[in-house]
């Protein structure tokens, strides 16, 4: 429900730039919710993603590109993934990925010098990364253009960039030109724009897919942190995050989003009083739809960060949008003083519970079709 499983994205990246025709059946991820009794009946691991195609159930992401290109040939340009071509960057980006997790993953003993080996070790990796890509012919992988390769680099790199900037205060983006370049390139894809995620949601998403991300503690990372986790308000690591501009429509867009969910909103929300948390993200809608910024009602702050904390990009709205509405929540709950939402947990995100949303959606369109 969420879009944040990394193999699903790989997935739904493959099926828009092959323009393959699909429908999709939303699943809970363990990490914030049971899994459905029907998928289980269907799935019994309940391993995600998993594809139906003529009949036929196929689990593991690697696996169901495979069997795509057997039924619908690759990507267009690009040879299939199970090609000599594609080999070397398939180990490539499973290297990457393994430095990746030994330096944000592992607790490393102090004075041992692990943290400083396991950060040089990653970086050693990107270097390589960064040189595979300077190498190329074409902002891609390949030297013939967006592949196979870079749907399957996408999901993890991603996950990178936004991991080591919250918790090690390493930005990828601006230390290795060539990956840069590769992301300014995927950002001026339609595809890749309506999968991609920002800082925030895979910093906190992470964690319990993840077993632990470990910060580094330094005053740099904190800063980060503090950056992220605040609401984007005057941050300084925008470059960092895309390199597209918003569109004059995201604040609308986040308006209609937050208006269409403003009832489980309100339910969920922590805040006891339910009527002062509604006039309160009324004062957020009307910060988005006109820029004035209105004093909510007394005791909301912490009410209004927790919804901050909890916007979800792609699920909710699109990155610049949720830049936005996170800016409109921080600006309000400003007003009411310092007071802090319940702290994201680091073991599960139940807090995320999809169930009230589903349950709401159904009860639109049957009035709709009523």
């Amino acid at each position: 429900h969420h879009a944040w499983c990394p193999y699903c994205q790989k997935i739904w990246l493959y099926l828009e730039e092959h323009r393959i025709p699909y429908a999709v059946k939303k699943v809970t991820m363990f990490c914030y919710g049971d899994k459905e009794s029907w998928y289980r009946k269907v799935c019994p691991s309940g391993m995600l993603p998993a594809l139906s195609i003529d009949g036929r159930l196929i689990t593991e992401s690697d696996v169901i590109l495979m069997n795509l290109d057997a039924v619908f040939g690759p990507v267009p340009s690009s040879p299939d993934l199970d090609s000599d071509e594609v080999y070397p960057y398939r180990r490539l980006e499973r290297k990457l990925f393994g430095a990746w997790c030994d330096w944000l993953c592992r607790r490393h003993v102090p004075l041992t010098g692990g943290e400083s080996r396991a950060a040089e070790s990653f970086k050693s990796v990107a270097e390589e990364v960064d040189s595979v890509l300077g190498k190329s012919k074409s902002p891609f992988f390949l030297d013939s253009g967006f592949s196979i390769a870079d749907i399957i680099f996408t999901p993890y790199i991603e996950r990178m960039s936004a991991s080591l900037t919250y918790y090690k205060g390493f930005s990828l983006r601006s230390s290795y030109p060539n990956i840069n370049a590769w992301f300014t390139e995927m950002e001026k894809r339609p595809t890749y724009l309506g999968t991609q995620s920002d800082f925030h949601t895979h910093s906190h998403d992470l964690p319990p897919q993840m077993g632990m991300c470990v910060s580094d503690g330094t005053k740099g990372t904190r800063k980060f942190m503090e950056y992220i986790d605040g609401g984007y308000v005057d941050s300084p690591h925008y470059e960092f995050e895309t390199s597209t501009a918003p569109s004059s429509d995201v604040a609308n867009e986040a308006l209609t989003r937050v208006y269409v969910h403003r009832e489980q909103l309100v339910e969920v929300n922590p805040t006891k009083d339910k009527g002062k948390f509604d006039e309160a993200l009324r004062c957020v809608l009307t910060y988005l739809a006109t820029g004035t910024v209105v004093k909510p009602p007394k005791g909301t702050a912490e009410g209004l960060r927790y919804l901050r904390d909890r916007v979800s990009v792609p699920r909710d709205m699109s990155l610049h949008a949720g830049r936005k509405l996170r800016i409109a929540l921080e600006l309000t709950a400003k007003l009411d003083g310092d007071g802090q939402g319940p702290r994201i947990e680091d073991g599960n995100r139940r807090d995320q519970n999809p169930v009230p949303f589903v349950e709401a959606k159904s009860r639109r369109e049957e009035a709709m079709v009523g």
